[in-house]
């Protein structure tokens, strides 16, 4: 039996870093008066980063996909939400549209908050309508 190589990444520091770049986008999303609603919430298949309420846009709900890239070499946090991650998103917020009736009539969004840099203290860009549902 081979002995396993140590896996990259994925370990509790990475868990951390996502955290802390998460508590920043969602810090960042509250100071232009979206309102936190759910966070890291989880189904089979898929996770919901961020669900926020936007009272400015007419009563919106909106899922965030935090996205952090230390460099934008290989692009963007958008440019990190392919077709397969859509899917997983749109169904995900469906399940969470599902567990929360009072919500599914609301209009829907989908958001991208790209993170970079230090994580300890990112910088935050916002996506909004990062894509439709014509686009999952």
């Amino acid at each position: 039996m081979l002995p396993r190589r140590p896996r990259t990444g994925n370990g509790p520091d990475r868990r951390a870093r996502g955290a802390r770049v998460e508590a920043a986008a969602r810090a960042h999303l509250e100071h232009a008066g979206l309102r936190t609603l759910a966070s890291n919430v989880r189904y089979r298949g898929g996770e919901l980063d961020l669900v926020m309420f936007d009272p400015a846009s007419g009563g919106t709900v909106v899922f965030v996909e935090v996205r952090y890239r230390a460099s934008t070499t290989f692009g963007g946090g958008l440019a990190s939400v392919d077709a397969g991650k859509r899917r997983k998103l749109v169904r995900a917020a469906q399940l969470y549209l599902l567990c929360n009736p009072r919500l599914a009539q609301s209009p829907c969004r989908f958001d991208v908050a790209e993170a970079s840099g230090d994580p300890e203290a990112p910088r935050i860009g916002w996506v909004k309508d990062a894509f439709r549902l014509d686009d999952a």
